[in-house]
Parts: C-alpha cells; sequence; structure tokens
C-alpha cells in the first residue's frame, strides 16, 4: 500500500522571523488590507514578526501604535525604519554630536536626534552631513538648502549625503504618488552626485532588522519588485511577493533575475497554505505548479493546461519564462496571465 503523499512546505516553514513591509503589504494609507492582520497575528504564534518601511516620515512609535490599532501586537522595537538604518550610515561618516541638515519629517528627525546629532535646517549652519528623507511636507525651499550644503564647488564639497531612501512611489490612500526617490533625485539634479542610501533596495535596513531581531531564517514580505524583493535578494533574504501593493502580475512575470521573489502570494493568507512545487519539463521550456502548465514554444507563451486559472497559473508562468532567459519583450505573452 502507497503511503500518502505529504503536502509541500507552506512558506513559513523553518522560518524564525518574519520581515513584512508596510506600504501596500499590511495597510494602504490608514486601512488595512483584507486578511493582512490576522495572517500576521497567525504567524506571530510561530516566529518573530518585524516590521520594516522605507518611509521616513513616521517614527518607530507612531508606526507600532498604528499597527496596534489595526490589531496587531506591536512595539516601537518591533519596526526597523530607514531613517533607522540611515542614522547608523551617519554615525560612520561625521563626528558624534555633529550638526547635520535634516530634509524630512518627524521620523528622520527623532532618529537623528536620539542619535545625539544637532538637527539644523540651514546650510548656513554649516552642517556636517546632509540627511535627506520622505515627508509630505518636504517642499522647495528644504530642498534648496541642501543643494546649497551639497553644492559640488562650495566650500563643503564632498559632504556626507545620505538619502533613507529613494523609492519613486508610495501607495497611499488615493492612489500612488511621488516618493522620496523623486526628492532625492530634484537634489542629485542639482548638485550633479548622488546619496549613500539605507533603505531598500540597499542592504543597510535589512542588516539592521537581521541584527536586531537575532535572525537566523528570516523571511521578507513586499509589495513591490525594484525595492522591496531586490533588496532582500542583495541581502540574502528569502523573499514572498504579495500582490495586494505596487507590483501585480504583469510586474511579476517582467522581473528580472535580480528581483524574483521566492514565494508570490495573492494575499498574506497565503503564508499558512503549502506552496506547491515547480515542476520544470520539455528542456525547460514547459513549468507546472499544482495543475497548471505553460510552455513556451517559439516567441509564444502557451498555457497548455489551466490549473486553478488563478494563482497557480501565474507561478507556472513566471516559471517558464523565467526559465527561458528570454526577455519579456521578446514574448507573446497573453493577456489572461497579466489580467
Amino acid at each position: 500500500m502507497l503511503g500518502r503523499r505529504s503536502s509541500p512546505p507552506t512558506p513559513l516553514a523553518g522560518v524564525d522571523v518574519v520581515l513584512a513591509d508596510l506600504d501596500g503589504v499590511v495597510y494602504t494609507g490608514p486601512t488595512a488590507i483584507p486578511f493582512a492582520v490576522e495572517s500576521l497575528n497567525r504567524a506571530a504564534e510561530g516566529a518573530r514578526v518585524g516590521y520594516i518601511t522605507n518611509n521616513a516620515a513616521r517614527t518607530d512609535q507612531s508606526v507600532a501604535d498604528h499597527l496596534s490599532e489595526l490589531g496587531l501586537s506591536v512595539a516601537a522595537t518591533d519596526v526597523v525604519t530607514s531613517p533607522q538604518a540611515a542614522v547608523r550610515l551617519l554615525a560612520d561618516k561625521v563626528p558624534a554630536a555633529s550638526r547635520v541638515l535634516v530634509v524630512g519629517g518627524d521620523g528622520l528627525v527623532d532618529e537623528v536626534q536620539k542619535a545625539g546629532f544637532e538637527v539644523t535646517r540651514s546650510a548656513d549652519d554649516g552642517p556636517a552631513a546632509v540627511i535627506q528623507g520622505f515627508s509630505p511636507d518636504v517642499a522647495w525651499v528644504h530642498l534648496a538648502e541642501a543643494s546649497f550644503a551639497l553644492a559640488s564647488d562650495g566650500p563643503e564639497a564632498g559632504l556626507p549625503w545620505i538619502a533613507t531612501n529613494t523609492d519613486w512611489t508610495i501607495p497611499v490612500a488615493r492612489g500612488i504618488a511621488p516618493g522620496n526617490g523623486t526628492l532625492v533625485s530634484a537634489v542629485h539634479s542639482a548638485v550633479g552626485r548622488l546619496p549613500i542610501v539605507a533603505g531598500k533596495p540597499e542592504t543597510p535596513i535589512f542588516t539592521e532588522a537581521v541584527n536586531r531581531f537575532h535572525a537566523k531564517n528570516p523571511l521578507f514580505i513586499g509589495d513591490r519588485l525594484d525595492t522591496d524583493i531586490l533588496g532582500s535578494n542583495r541581502a540574502g533574504i528569502p523573499a514572498a511577493l504579495v500582490l495586494t501593493g505596487i507590483d501585480r502580475a504583469k510586474s511579476v512575470l517582467a522581473a528580472n533575475a535580480d528581483s524574483r521573489p521566492r514565494f508570490i502570494l495573492e494575499d498574506l493568507r497565503q503564508l499558512h497554505e503549502p506552496y506547491p512545487e515547480t515542476e520544470v519539463s520539455q528542456g525547460g521550456t514547459a513549468a507546472t505548479v499544482a495543475g497548471a502548465t505553460v510552455r513556451i514554444r517559439g516567441n509564444a507563451v502557451e498555457v497548455t493546461r489551466n490549473g486553478d486559472g488563478g494563482i497557480n497559473l501565474l507561478r507556472a508562468a513566471c516559471a517558464a519564462i523565467w526559465n527561458s532567459g528570454r526577455a519579456i519583450y521578446g514574448l507573446d505573452v497573453p493577456e489572461r496571465l497579466w489580467r
């Protein structure tokens, strides 16, 4: 008698620390994303859960308060912010208690002050460095002060410039809005140089999280390929992409080799569901996931078995396209796969 075939493991199997992005993963604006809170509370029964955010506008305590209001059990120490990672970089660049020009909001000011630095908003105060993060209140006058301090032909040429993050966009309740990357780009255009970046997709913020939570086998959850998944891969942390934020099916199919997640989830309930194995056949040109099969023939991407017609079909299509080594623009992808 044949034994019963065991189910494949869930994405949480063997994970000791879950690191979750916030915008697009846990909430959009002030509102929780469906199934996120209950799924993360369930994950916390078997692993430590920490939260990583590139958003520099709020303090770790205000983020923790927001998450607690949504129904999660979160302390400020469970929140790792890009300002925290940026200030750690800052401490390696300038002497303790130095005067620092801050472009950003309360979240960044709070971390700069907690680290013992003096905050200024004016280039005329002779800052030892510039640190820049997002705030909806950042205006031309603040970007101009940073530009004056960082001017390549001025007396402070070579002044350290650290950006919390360079996200081009952020998801808010009304839609997609410009992120800190657009503000950093404005200063870059004025001064002709680039900052050191602390947040995703760079690794300092991941290093901060792994060290704080003493993670041995972490899993990171994000909603965007160009920051979350790329950064997690750079840091050597397995990544799950959840399709509730910025990047959806069309983007995942086109993901480059550096930005491909280990897991693709419709929502966070699937953290707790068996994750089916991918079977590659026909010389690597076809991939099957739980009854859904997609193959590459010539320039055509073909669905040969529909399976569930949903997430497993997308997983199979990703595997087939990624394994082909072909650029997405050279393939004819049926609309059903990315709609």
